[in-house]
């Protein structure tokens, strides 16, 4: 069952170590993923193909509506967790509340730390931390037209 991929971060801290001594590289990713969409499937497909596991930190609700404000998230965030969760190039998803990622990525420690193309790598929130080990940050270019923003101003224009 995909709810199983869903998981606390010690559950993820051990699920990752488990992998990495397989020799396995873990990717990580982050983001609020409200109202999936072509430019999130592209985007965490493209993530998983540089690595062999790709790990999911997704924003709590209550961390969507502090980054995006009081009318967001669309979709709560267990819904969001099982939709991510049932992908197949989603191997785990971790729920956060924090105001960014920091703290999750130095617990799970991955090898590779992955963020859209509208950031640059000296922006990216754990960069420095994921290098410093010894890993990778790299960008993925996103698909273009794709937004939950604009598919909630365009719902909201038909209306």
């Amino acid at each position: 069952m995909t709810e199983s991929k869903i998981l606390n971060k010690e559950e993820a801290q051990e699920q990752i170590k488990e992998w990495q001594s397989e020799g396995q590289k873990i990717v990580f990713t982050n983001g609020c993923f409200d109202i999936v969409h072509l430019g999130h499937i592209d985007y965490l497909e493209k993530a998983r193909n540089l690595g062999d596991k790709l790990v999911l930190g997704l924003n709590t609700d209550a961390s969507v509506s502090r980054l995006k404000g009081p009318s967001r998230p669309v979709v709560n965030e267990y819904a969001r967790a099982r939709m991510m969760s049932a992908l197949a190039f989603v191997d785990a998803v971790i729920l956060f509340d924090e105001p960014t990622p920091q703290e999750l990525i130095e617990t799970l420690c991955p090898d590779i730390l992955v963020k859209g193309n509208d950031y640059s790598i000296e922006n990216i929130v754990g960069a420095d931390f994921v290098i410093g080990r010894g890993g990778e940050v790299k960008t993925i270019s996103l698909v273009d037209g794709y937004s939950t923003t604009s598919i909630i101003k365009k719902i909201k224009d038909l209306g």
